[in-house]
């Protein structure tokens, strides 16, 4: 694949006035307050969910909490500024996700309803199915491609679920943490699934440092990070960051199955498609755990964040449907989902 800038925090591009005014405070030059810049540029703004300049803003301001692009002052983490311009845009954006994305009817707070009922949304999840399309029709070109757009997150794997340990108690907790404690490599540093990750990108000839490709994916791409972060980051939405993950681990063992299907069909070895073999087994395992110890337990014992865990489960599946629709229709258009245009 034609290489592409690595990218540290003096040089993400900014995508409009809010960016802007973020990067510049991170970089410790801003003109304008990011706050102020939220507040002017906001009621301009038609998509909040898919605005580049709200979901850099926003993927940036996450980043300074997980200290995840190099060059990031920990002394900004708290800076007020800064912290202000996040509330701002948060508002924004979950007041967008609550009005696009459907509610589904809450069942009987117990473990075996919820359960049931997260299981039964994942199942009628009739989202674009990528992982089909790289198991039979994808192209290098599109295989690498896919690998970037899924770096935001996946180099990151657990990170922003990890947010609701500290947060959660008894039954619930413990199950998090059994769960998280696979993400991680059960003691084993090459077992980590983000360094599985971060193993298959280099054998897909691409860069594995977080944040290489911060220019090229689209605003949907963030949007589907920011979910996660906004979500595990806000006490009050730990129920949202729950049911997120029900959903997230509800919908991955097939799909990976097919991914790594698509790889061999292109005739990648074994060092690209074991990060996507790991999650088969794995992820049919969490899934009962998610649904089940994790989420049922979370909402027999606190009803009142039933709602919520229903809501979250609902946002992983429909803004995760909407980044591999945007993939999706590129490819089939012979079209690339970067915002750069690189290709293989």
């Amino acid at each position: 694949m034609t290489a592409l800038a690595h990218s540290t925090l003096d040089t993400v591009t900014a995508r409009g006035p809010i960016s802007e005014a973020v990067l510049g405070r991170l970089r410790g030059h801003a003109d304008t307050g990011p706050a102020d810049a939220a507040g002017a540029a906001l009621p301009t703004v038609t998509d909040v969910v898919r605005d580049d300049d709200v979901q850099l803003s926003l993927f940036l301001l996450y980043a300074s909490s997980y200290g995840s692009l190099p060059g990031l002052d920990p002394d900004l983490e708290w800076d007020a500024e800064l912290i202000a311009a996040r509330r701002i845009l948060e508002e924004a954006f979950e007041a967008a996700l609550r009005a696009q994305v459907p509610q589904p009817e809450s069942p009987e707070p117990t473990v075996d309803a919820v359960g049931r009922a997260l299981f039964a949304l994942a199942a009628a999840d009739t989202g674009p199915s990528l992982s089909r399309y790289m198991a039979k029709k994808a192209t290098r070109d599109n295989a690498a491609e896919m690998f970037i757009q899924r770096s935001i997150y996946t180099l990151r794997e657990a990170d922003p679920h990890s947010w609701a340990i500290p947060r959660l108690h008894g039954r619930a907790k413990a199950a998090l943490v059994e769960i998280q404690t696979d993400e991680y490599g059960g003691g084993r540093p090459d077992r980590v699934h983000a360094t599985i990750f971060a193993r298959a990108m280099r054998g897909m000839g691409l860069d594995d440092t977080y944040g290489t490709y911060v220019d090229d994916v689209p605003a949907i791409t963030f949007a589907s990070h920011n979910l996660m972060s906004m979500f595990g980051l806000n006490r009050r939405l730990v129920g949202a960051i729950v049911g997120h993950l029900a959903a997230y681990e509800m919908t991955s063992s097939i799909p990976c199955r097919l991914y790594a299907d698509g790889l061999r069909r292109l005739g990648y070895p074994d060092d690209v498609t074991d990060y996507f073999d790991e999650h088969v087994e794995a992820d049919a395992v969490h899934e009962q755990i998610a649904g089940r110890d994790l989420a049922g337990a979370l909402a027999e014992d606190h009803p009142e964040l039933l709602d919520d865990i229903m809501f979250g489960a609902s946002a992983c599946l429909t803004v995760d449907g909407w980044m591999g629709g945007h993939i999706l229709d590129a490819w089939q258009r012979g079209e690339s989902s970067l915002r750069t245009g690189a290709r293989a």
